[in-house]
């Protein structure tokens, strides 16, 4: 990322450069969020898959078929489930290998979140500099409109 000598830089340039960076702070707050739960889901759904227990054998269950759309069903094979891989493709494994799937798919979405807060913090610091900066103008306009009137009274 390129550096911007903010002091170069005009009120309403200083003011649009801090929309900007609202907005990316906002946006990374959202994918933040979106992250977050899905670490939720996964979590809960390794738990649940942990939880599996060969009593389960013959135990009736209701099967989604899509977000909205159930089923009934029955467990088969307790050591066993459908995992689905992403956009519909599903494959079955032990419940220790689905698991260990969770797990990972879990690590690599912390892993992002963890890269998007350190981009949130950096976006928050970049508004701090450009809220100075816009202080600083703000300052600097004010100075020279005093200096202004002093010199047209001095003048009179």
């Amino acid at each position: 990322m390129s550096q911007v000598n903010l002091d170069l830089m005009s009120l309403d340039q200083l003011d649009g450069i801090k929309g900007q960076q609202e907005q990316q702070v906002q946006a990374l707050t959202n994918q933040y969020a979106h992250l977050r739960a899905a670490a939720a889901r996964l979590s809960a759904s390794d738990r649940a898959v942990l939880e599996f227990d060969p009593s389960f054998e013959g135990k009736e269950v209701m099967v989604p078929l899509t977000s909205s759309l159930y089923v009934p069903g029955k467990i088969r094979d307790p050591t066993k489930v459908l995992v689905e891989l992403g956009t519909g493709f599903l494959v079955e494994q032990s419940t220790k290998d689905c698991s260990n799937f969770l797990q990972r798919k879990l690590e690599i979405v912390n892993r992002n979140s963890e890269n998007i807060t350190r981009s949130i913090q950096n976006s928050r610091q970049n508004l701090e500099s450009i809220a100075e900066a816009m202080q600083g103008k703000m300052l600097e306009i004010r100075a020279r409109q005093e200096g202004r009137k002093l010199q047209s009274v001095s003048e009179e």
